[in-house]
């Protein structure tokens, strides 16, 4: 049985294996028809199963995770036309460049499928302490308080109020 520190480093590797097998798989597809972003983190998770990284449920998990920050930063792109640092909301010196260009890639090819998306997600997806997610800045939806992840890394509870639900900041939360 695994302690708890490994699992978490393990699923910390493995969102970021994931990203990496997203943007292969990108990369691979831009000289035929792209497939939908969906099918390439299924396939990505389902590797990571095969490779026995991760159990189907860990995979899982990790590949909901990773989407949901994909279809963050496309939506993030598609509606504001500003770069992919306005989304991560810091200094972008403070990414590895490997991340950066990986982000950068997978987020420019989700547009088109992130359109579709706009009309139901209306503030975004939920992030929920104890979920993995990528760098950026998240925003408590109790009291407003900010975290900042330079890296993957676990969502904590809200340490000003002790929430756990949070949402990836906007522009719309830097003008109120």
């Amino acid at each position: 049985m695994k302690d708890e520190q490994s699992t978490r480093e393990q699923w910390l590797r493995a969102y970021d294996d994931m990203m990496v097998r997203v943007k292969t798989a990108i990369e691979e597809a831009e000289e035929a028809t792209l497939p939908p972003l969906k099918r390439m983190v299924e396939h990505a998770r389902d590797t990571a199963v095969e490779l026995e990284e991760l159990t189907v449920e860990e995979a899982e998990k990790i590949a909901y995770y990773l989407h949901r920050d994909l279809e963050d930063a496309g939506k993030h792109l598609a509606e504001t036309g500003h770069e992919l640092g306005d989304w991560l909301r810091f200094d972008i010196h403070l990414i590895e460049e490997r991340l950066m260009d990986v982000l950068s890639r997978v987020a420019d090819h989700t547009q088109l499928e992130i359109k579709r998306f706009e009309k139901e997600l209306e503030e975004g997806p939920p992030y929920n302490a104890g979920e993995v997610t990528g760098p950026g800045t998240l925003v408590c939806n109790s009291c407003g308080e900010t975290i900042r992840f330079h890296a993957t890394g676990y969502i904590p509870n809200c340490p000003a109020c002790g929430h756990s639900v949070y949402h990836r900041m906007t522009v719309r939360d830097e003008i109120d």
